[in-house]
């Protein structure tokens, strides 16, 4: 997987560094940062934002089709990578009754910000409830990168709230990518889940002759010659080739084509151990998905960079309900949310906390992972249309800033840690 503290530090800064820049720029001349965002690539192309003219599709590329619905799958399917891998390993951190508790925290997590977010657009009347509620999912992302950073700092390397955190993120990230796979197809267009026919069929055919087939051919070949020959000579590409078709299949059928890559992640060879997401012994495995994850690091690295300078260019006076509707739902929502269902699940289910771990520390992993940042900002591009506007401000702006102003339950945490007593264990 990755290097602790290069995955974070570059991954992080690269990301907040691209923030930085989009709300300066947007704040000193808007009108050329929108103009740069949406710059046109390559109009009546066959990948794009889609537009139905006289019965026909129309697809424009532009700079931010590129950057979130292209280039950011190879984050989601990294991420998926981390799921997957957490979900069929053996020893996989999402299998058994050890993931029992971080699961049930997991749910309290998306439930508690859901309810919060639109129990308060409730409250502000109709209107703004009608205006805002299809980002009910924005509050539930968990930055897996950030909050183990924080995470790290309040409870320190060696402490089991520290693995609980990262439980509880991978299956937030799992939920996450189903979330926007259900509810936020492409508006423009009508689903047409035929086309998923092409992406799980391309996953299911370079599965079987380049995974399933070769190892089936070299059964009592301790040699394995004919697997070894397809690793080393044909590499990575047809699983390549498979992921384009698949992406191809993701947009045609009306789903954000972002996730376009996740029916390919299962088919590449892998591992049959991990030793935990962020641990330096995985950087030492030598299949195929993890070869690929490591030379997608750096690569991935940009397009977090652009991703940041594309979608958190937004100007302050955008600042409104759906921000505090968004920051409302993090840092009261997922904690309590957390709070209350680990503690049902520990106490009341009697799964139990990880030795070491009291119930109080629960509400501290709550506010870590308040920081939605990445996730929030991508759900809340898709939630709404640039054009839904609320109190003459843009929705979409406004909860995008709220997914900025997470960074706060940061300094929450910090503060809920000093208060809590919490012990840091380094190791």
């Amino acid at each position: 997987m990755y290097r602790v503290w290069n995955f974070i530090t570059n991954y992080s800064l690269l990301l907040i560094a691209g923030a930085l820049i989009a709300l300066v720029w947007a704040n000193v001349d808007a009108h050329s940062y929108h103009d740069f965002v949406e710059m046109v690539l390559w109009d009546h192309a066959w990948i794009g934002h889609a537009h139905v003219e006289d019965g026909h599709v129309h697809r424009t590329l532009t700079l931010h089709y590129l950057i979130n619905d292209v280039l950011m799958a190879f984050f989601f399917a990294i991420a998926a990578k981390e799921v997957w891998e957490a979900v069929i390993l053996k020893n996989g951190s999402l299998r058994g009754k050890k993931a029992a508790t971080p699961l049930i925290a997991t749910a309290g997590g998306m439930f508690g910000p859901i309810a919060v977010y639109l129990g308060l657009a409730a409250f502000l009347g109709s209107d703004t409830f009608t205006a805002v509620s299809r980002g009910w999912a924005i509050p539930t992302a968990t930055d897996i990168a950030f909050s183990y950073l924080v995470g790290r700092f309040i409870f320190g390397a060696g402490h089991p709230a520290v693995r609980f955190l990262l439980l509880l993120a991978i299956a937030d990230d799992a939920a996450g990518l189903i979330i926007l796979a259900i509810f936020y197809p492409d508006p423009n267009l009508p689903l047409a889940p035929e086309w998923l026919g092409l992406s799980f069929g391309a996953a299911l055919a370079v599965y079987v002759l380049f995974n399933w087939l070769p190892r089936r051919m070299d059964r009592g070949d301790q040699l394995r010659k004919r697997s070894t020959w397809v690793r080393k000579n044909l590499s990575f590409w047809p699983y390549l080739i498979a992921a384009a078709a698949s992406w191809y299949g993701f947009q045609e059928a009306g789903i954000h084509p972002a996730l376009g890559l996740l029916p390919v992640v299962p088919a590449i060879p892998h591992a049959d151990r991990a030793f935990g997401i962020f641990a330096e012994a995985e950087t030492h495995l030598t299949d195929l998905l993890n070869y690929i994850e490591h030379k997608l690091a750096g690569f991935v690295q940009i397009v977090l960079f652009f991703f940041g300078l594309a979608n958190a260019g937004v100007e302050f006076s955008s600042i409104g309900s759906p921000t505090w509707l968004v920051l409302a739902g993090l840092i009261i929502g997922k904690p309590v949310g957390i709070y209350l269902f680990g503690a049902f699940g520990a106490h009341v289910l009697k799964l139990g906390l990880p030795a070491g771990m009291r119930t109080v520390d629960l509400i501290v992993i709550g506010f870590v992972a308040a920081i939605g940042f990445t996730v929030s900002l991508f759900i809340a591009a898709v939630a709404f249309d640039s054009g839904v506007v609320l109190e003459g401000l843009s929705v979409q702006d406004a909860a995008k800033m709220g997914a900025l102003f997470s960074f706060a339950a940061a300094i929450l945490a910090i503060i809920a840690g000093r208060v809590l007593r919490v012990e840091k264990r380094d190791t």
